[in-house]
């Protein structure tokens, strides 16, 4: 059986992680989301994965092609316009001659979960089978409406809570027949001019098709849209790899719980590290330092003496400097913090930490959120990052400077100086 990934899309909302890699491309405990989605397939029936790629795809493209999948053949299609997920998924009709598998590139699944659908999809003998799951805030989601056979009646995209028919979310998993390109074919664009797999759906089921509602559990599936999802994501994998230490631990060091420690990882004495953790290939931990649950570190990365980072993702090449604090934050690639560098994730008066995404104040729902920073930002000794702010790529933060708004990219932010006249000649 074959599987399509809808990886083509900018994922402007996770910006200003996304300014410089596709949201799919997004590296969590060592590898891109996109790995791990095609790691769970490879545990299916899954021979042939084709990405659908247009945003940054060539980086995908690259990243696939030396990566050796022996049980898996992987080829690419490019989107050249992102104009929807029914165009998306459209340009691989020629590639497609047999029922197939239809996945979101920005999303986390386990393996038994895409199991439980294609058997429902087999057993039932319908023309579609999709995944749908629970969720607390309908109107955040496009909304599945079932009879009581199970079967799909219509999607209705994100609706008040008063008219949302159910609870259950479109999981964005799903399992067709050929005949679902017919109509996509006969979809017309939306307001925003996009051609959208959901309404193609729609028309299937006017069709007389039927398509089985497959209700799977929460804690098999994971939404990955506003920049703190990947924390959630990062837990999400953690909480379910393998771990083996292959690296040097030094005497005086603690590992404690599932820690991973790649090959050429070095962890300093005193260091103290909790899992279920992740220090990947080059990294160098310490002296003295304490590395709290469900944090990932990439390659090449230093954590300089008496620093303590906590549920944060750490991405490659960044260097932390000694004396720092790390709080529920995503430090994306070659950053620098100087040293005493502390990124607060904690409100004052307890409440959710909000952050702004595309221009709209977001409530996070989160009680510990610190900061977001992009690549190659650099921070001067003893700044300090107030919780959700994100920092645009190669940006500098001076000495003593508090970032309490958000900061642009190429942006360079100090303090205002007094400068007061001496009467000495």
């Amino acid at each position: 059986m074959k599987a399509v990934i809808l990886a083509a899309g900018e994922g402007k909302r996770l910006g200003p992680i996304t300014s410089s890699r596709p949201k799919p491309m997004i590296k969590i405990s060592g590898k891109p989301i996109l790995d791990h989605i095609i790691e769970a397939l490879s545990y299916s029936e899954v021979t042939e994965v084709i990405i659908v790629t247009n945003y940054r795809g060539e980086a995908i493209r690259e990243y696939f092609k030396s990566l050796k999948k022996s049980n898996l053949k992987i080829s690419f299609k490019k989107q050249e316009k992102m104009i929807g997920t029914g165009n998306a998924l459209s340009i691989t009709e020629s590639m497609i001659n047999d029922d197939f598998i239809v996945v979101y590139g920005d999303q986390l699944f386990s393996s038994d979960a895409l199991k439980k659908i294609i058997q429902t999809f087999k057993t039932e003998k319908v023309d579609g089978a999709m995944a749908v799951i629970p969720v607390k805030n309908p109107e955040n989601y496009g909304i599945v409406e079932v009879d009581r056979e199970q079967k799909v009646k219509r999607i209705i995209e994100k609706p008040d809570l008063k008219s949302a028919p159910s609870n259950l979310a479109n999981a964005g998993l799903y399992v067709f027949s050929k005949e679902i390109f017919r109509q996509i074919k006969q979809v017309k664009p939306s307001i925003r001019g996009e051609y959208e797999l959901t309404e193609a759906i729609s028309l299937f089921i006017k069709d007389g098709k039927q398509i089985e509602a497959v209700k799977i559990s929460n804690n098999d599936w994971l939404d990955i849209g506003r920049p703190w999802d990947l924390l959630e994501a990062n837990k999400w994998i953690l909480e379910r790899i393998k771990h083996e230490v292959c690296g040097i631990v030094e005497e005086g060091a603690r590992l404690i719980g599932q820690v991973t420690l790649a090959k050429n990882a070095r962890i300093r004495s005193g260091a103290y590290i909790e899992g279920p953790a992740f220090i990947d290939e080059g990294s160098d931990i310490g002296p003295n330092c304490y590395i709290r649950p469900h944090t990932s570190i990439g390659k090449n990365v230093r954590i300089g003496n008496a620093c303590e980072i906590k549920n944060s993702i750490v991405m490659d090449k960044t260097h932390v400097g000694h004396l720092s604090y790390v709080g529920d934050s995503i430090l994306c690639e070659s950053c620098n913090l100087g040293a005493g560098t502390i990124i607060a994730n904690y409100r004052f008066d307890a409440k959710s930490v909000k952050m702004k995404v595309l221009n709209k104040i977001i409530n996070s729902g989160r009680r510990k959120l610190g900061a977001i920073l992009g690549d190659n930002v650099k921070t001067g000794i003893h700044s300090i990052l107030m919780p959700g702010v994100k920092v645009g790529k190669n940006s500098w933060i001076g000495v003593n400077y508090v970032v309490e708004r958000d900061i642009p990219a190429n942006t360079y932010a100090v303090q205002k100086q007094r400068v007061k006249k001496s009467n000495k000649p």
